[in-house]
């Protein structure tokens, strides 16, 4: 085959309607649990998160909530992912291969927010949130108060005292988070984030009428389950309210993912080395909401 425009074009067509058609047919998990987040600069400071929204009586002057005291930026990030085609197999007519490589590089850019956004799901008990503290922990201040999101039990069903002590508790907790007035701020968890190890027992305490000893199980249809490959550690479990127009993370997008491709076999990546390249590009990155639309335990304790 001869490598001249029209023919690299050709190709490139070809790879570029793989790429798209892998792409669309490509499910994604992080709508579940994020908000997106458009971003048109290098970063986006994110310290309106300081205010959960609440309507209080208006007496006197408005109650302006200064957001000075908090700084939350998020960063955006670039992404690529590229594939090389060697000359010598267009001159050959061996570029079938490519067609399975355009397809798994649409898919990897469509799960791409998955990616980011589970990794901030992996780091809720190191990463940082707007108030300062990580997104989970024992020590976010709500006024002159200390409000804990962190829990360390295993999630169990063995007894209704272990599903009160891990589920229970946590459910509860959401449900009783409070403003700096002490008005509700009426969270009630509808997710149970769980990794595969934990498929298991998360359905069996979300659907199963009885618990491990018998017992009635109160917690049936509370929530729904939601196991994530993504999920690292295999004790990790998480509740979250993703009913509010704020949810627990976000997707930041600055760039979605886009084609690019040097065609041109003057240039000096053919003549040097001989190749053609085709590949995606984004940025964006993730992040964190309100850290009272989520309640986790690292399952240190049984």
């Amino acid at each position: 085959m001869n490598v001249n425009g029209t023919t690299i074009d050709a190709i490139f067509l070809s790879l570029s309607t793989a790429f798209n058609q892998t792409f669309a047919a490509t499910p994604t998990e992080w709508q579940t649990i994020a908000m997106e987040i458009p971003s048109s600069g290098a970063y986006v400071d994110h310290r309106w998160l300081g205010a959960f929204p609440q309507m209080k009586e208006w007496i006197g002057k408005k109650n302006i909530k200064k957001l000075d005291e908090y700084e939350y930026v998020v960063k955006n990030k670039s992404y690529e992912s590229t594939i090389e085609i060697k000359r010598d197999d267009i001159e050959d007519d061996q570029i079938g291969i490519y067609g399975i490589q355009a397809q798994n590089a649409g898919a990897a850019a469509k799960k791409h927010p998955d990616q980011l956004v589970y990794q901030a799901v992996n780091t809720v008990f190191t990463a940082k949130c707007f108030d300062g503290q990580p997104m989970v922990s024992n020590n976010h201040k709500v006024g002159k108060s200390t409000v804990s999101n962190k829990g360390t039990k295993k999630l169990s069903t063995a007894t209704a005292a272990a599903a009160d002590l891990s589920y229970g508790a946590g459910r509860q907790k959401m449900m009783e988070f409070e403003d700096e007035s002490g008005e509700s701020l009426g969270v009630i968890p509808n997710i149970l984030l769980v990794p595969p190890a934990l498929e298991t027992v998360g359905k069996k305490l979300l659907t199963a009428e009885k618990l491990d000893d018998g017992s009635i199980n109160p917690y049936v249809g509370t929530a729904k389950l939601v196991v994530s490959t993504r999920i690292k550690n295999p004790n990790y479990w998480m509740l979250l309210d993703t009913s509010k127009p704020v949810k627990p993370f976000i997707y930041q997008k600055r760039k979605a993912a886009n084609l690019v491709k040097s065609t041109n076999p003057e240039a000096p990546n053919v003549f040097l080395e001989g190749v053609f390249y085709y590949g995606v590009e984004a940025r964006g990155n993730a992040g964190f909401g309100f850290w009272q639309l989520i309640y986790a335990s690292d399952g240190s304790q049984g």
